[in-house]
């Protein structure tokens, strides 16, 4: 094991998105940054909407409650975009 991996902390500690990019800053400095096409429910919300987020699942997960999105460090960090059923609804 490497000493990177016994300093990784892959909790949430800003959240950022423009109408094209989902931006995530973890507490250990990383960045992790997606389309944000990947999430309709975000790509389909308003700005103010997608500034209204929490930090859920002990710092791993974010959660948009005017969109009901939720989405995890680990699946952002695997570059796993929302499963198809994520858009039903819209």
């Amino acid at each position: 094991m490497g000493i990177l991996a016994l300093s990784a902390d892959e909790r949430v500690r800003d959240v950022h998105a423009t109408d094209e990019l989902l931006s995530v800053d973890l507490m250990d400095g990383r960045t992790i940054s997606v389309p944000l096409i990947w999430y309709p429910r975000l790509a389909n919300a308003t700005p103010e909407q997608r500034a209204n987020w929490e930090i859920c699942g002990g710092g791993y997960g974010i959660h948009w409650p005017d969109v009901d999105e939720d989405l995890s460090t680990e699946g952002l960090l695997r570059g796993a975009p929302a499963p198809q059923s994520s858009a039903i609804g819209l």
